[in-house]
């Protein structure tokens, strides 16, 4: 049997190379969902992540609505209180991870309220320079066919772009894509009036998101370990400076 490309640069490496490529990539899939289908997603893109050998944190951020208007929706608070004791995600986790899946339902277009407070929060990890190069892909759910799938995710990546990380669509880099409404941006699901699981083919794309996501971040975190890549925190860290002047 031919040796894969993988296997052919890994005879030519070093023995430090080889270290370092031997480190997983750390993924964090960091989602909001209200009634359930964006958390679904968030597993099926975790679950490609593990499978293309990531080390994996899954974690739901805040919830910002009041208690009495959760309590009015019963798929609401049902799946409050379905992953009331699951981990919450952290600013600790973003300088943890090497690539990151943000998961967001549509909200009028955009991200929803939740997920951008704690984006918003990451102002100092911006400033040092510790978000620069993290591998960024991202997915979403919306009631109707034109609810907004894709406006959701270029105005999620607008953030990315001022992070300096490197956005990864999904594309059409895998077939799943094309089953699953042929949405390059990232996995989108288009949920109706249902709750519950998403479709199957829904579920391949996320999966296959997850899995580029790990593959491509493990290829820059391992660069990046090894010194090809310059984070220039310093660079950003001096303009702040300047600007405050």
């Amino acid at each position: 049997m031919r040796p894969t490309s993988r296997e052919r640069v890994g005879a030519e490496m070093s023995g430090d190379d080889k270290q370092l490529a031997s480190q997983p990539a750390k993924v964090l899939v960091a989602y909001y969902s209200a009634t359930g289908h964006v958390h679904a997603l968030a597993k099926t893109v975790a679950q490609g992540a593990r499978e293309a050998a990531a080390e994996v944190r899954l974690r739901h951020v805040e919830e910002l609505a009041p208690e009495l208007l959760i309590s009015q929706n019963q798929a609401w608070g049902r799946h409050r209180s379905e992953v009331g004791e699951e981990p919450t995600a952290t600013l600790s986790d973003l300088e943890w991870a090497d690539g990151i899946a943000f998961g967001t339902p549509t909200r009028f277009g955009n991200v929803a309220a939740q997920l951008k407070m704690f984006l918003d929060q990451a102002g100092e990890l911006w400033q040092q320079g510790k978000l620069v190069n993290k591998v960024i892909t991202a997915f979403t759910s919306a009631q109707t066919v034109h609810g907004g799938q894709e406006s959701t995710i270029l105005a999620l990546n607008n953030t990315f772009y001022h992070w300096g990380a490197i956005v990864l669509p999904l594309g059409y880099t895998a077939s799943e894509a094309f089953n699953g409404g042929g949405n390059p941006y990232g996995a989108s699901y288009t949920s109706g009036t249902r709750v519950g699981e998403p479709d199957p083919e829904t579920r391949a794309v996320a999966m296959a998101q997850g899995g580029r996501l790990a593959r491509v971040a493990h290829v820059i975190a391992t660069a990046q370990r090894g010194g090809m890549l310059d984070v220039r925190c310093s660079v950003i860290a001096e303009a702040v400076s300047r600007a405050r002047r």
